[in-house]
């Protein structure tokens, strides 16, 4: 007997579950389709050249490759498809001032993003280019919200983080790549020794106030702490005016604050946002804003949007259930 093996990290998926996620899509298509968001599939492959240009340059490591049997060029599999709708928004879709896309496919992982966790997300988002203000936040963030809830998750913990603090701190300070990139795993790992090595030589506010940053994590009132202990730059302050507008809108929804939260530095360029549930250990659902996202394709301009895994979704609704 013959034993078909898949690769490690894939899996079918079979009834009922395949039929829940097939509800789930659905129910989420309706959802965007419902608040005027527009359905784009992109392909599921494309020549690295686009594919991984810019932003998507952080994916290269995850992207499968190979050669294009008719033109001889390297292509990838996409393991992302957020690039690709902002290539889109750029090309397809230039001469709509705002354009609010959604989108629904398969990406492929060289390497799984966790134990147990597929290297084939079934990923589906929505993206919302040409609008600035913390508005447009909102709206994706309360789209992600209703999106969990039609899909059986209704009461997700949010952490919510703008990177636009570590990015003014750091350009104030001066960082090297280097330091830059040393500070940032540190931060990231809340390592408070690692940040007082590296900033020793630093000016004492700085210095401070990147010593701050990893105590500066919890519910609203850290808001006001981070007020009295961060330096009064510009770009801190509108970035805390931001989260503090956020924040009285999302009165009934159980959030966290992290100024560490640094997800996708290299990517975004503001509020930056995840959702849990169940005490599961990873995000089943996370976003952003990410405002030089098509300056790669052209047409950089204010973006914001969130994605998520079908496959994890059915998973963690079971749970909640």
């Amino acid at each position: 007997m013959i034993a078909w093996l898949l690769p490690e990290n894939v899996e079918d998926v079979l009834p009922p579950r395949a039929w829940r996620m097939e509800d789930m899509r659905r129910a989420l298509l309706d959802l965007f389709r419902g608040h005027g968001y527009q359905l784009v599939i992109p392909p599921l492959m494309e020549y690295v050249d686009s594919l991984l240009t810019g932003v998507g340059a952080d994916l290269d490591l995850k992207t499968f490759k190979l050669v294009d049997q008719l033109s001889g060029r390297l292509m990838g599999v996409r393991a992302d498809i957020t690039p690709q709708v902002a290539r889109i928004d750029a090309h397809l879709l230039a001469t709509n001032a705002v354009n609010r896309l959604c989108y629904a496919g398969s990406v492929l992982h060289t390497q799984s993003a966790g134990f147990h966790r597929s290297r084939e997300p079934i990923q589906i988002g929505a993206e919302l280019y040409g609008e600035a203000g913390t508005e447009a936040d909102l709206e994706i963030l309360t789209l992600m919200l209703q999106g969990l809830a039609v899909c059986g998750v209704k009461t997700p913990q949010l952490d919510i983080g703008h990177v636009g603090v570590y990015r003014a701190l750091a350009q104030e300070a001066g960082l090297s790549s280097e330091i830059e990139h040393q500070l940032f795993g540190a931060l990231q790992a809340k390592d408070s020794s690692a940040v007082s090595v590296l900033t020793a030589g630093m000016q004492a506010s700085l210095r401070d106030a990147f010593a701050a940053l990893p105590q500066l994590y919890g519910d609203r009132s850290m808001l006001a702490e981070a007020r009295m202990r961060l330096p009064q730059l510009a770009s801190v302050q509108t970035a805390l005016d931001t989260l503090e507008t956020i924040d009285r809108s999302l009165c009934d929804v159980e959030v966290a604050y992290d100024l560490t939260e640094l997800r996708g530095y290299g990517y975004h360029s503001g509020v930056v946002f995840a959702a849990y549930t169940g005490g599961r250990s990873h995000a089943i659902a996370q976003g952003g804003r990410y405002d030089e996202v098509g300056r790669v394709f052209g047409r950089a301009r204010p973006a914001t949007g969130f994605s998520m895994d079908l496959r994890e979704l059915t998973i963690a609704s079971s749970d909640t259930q």
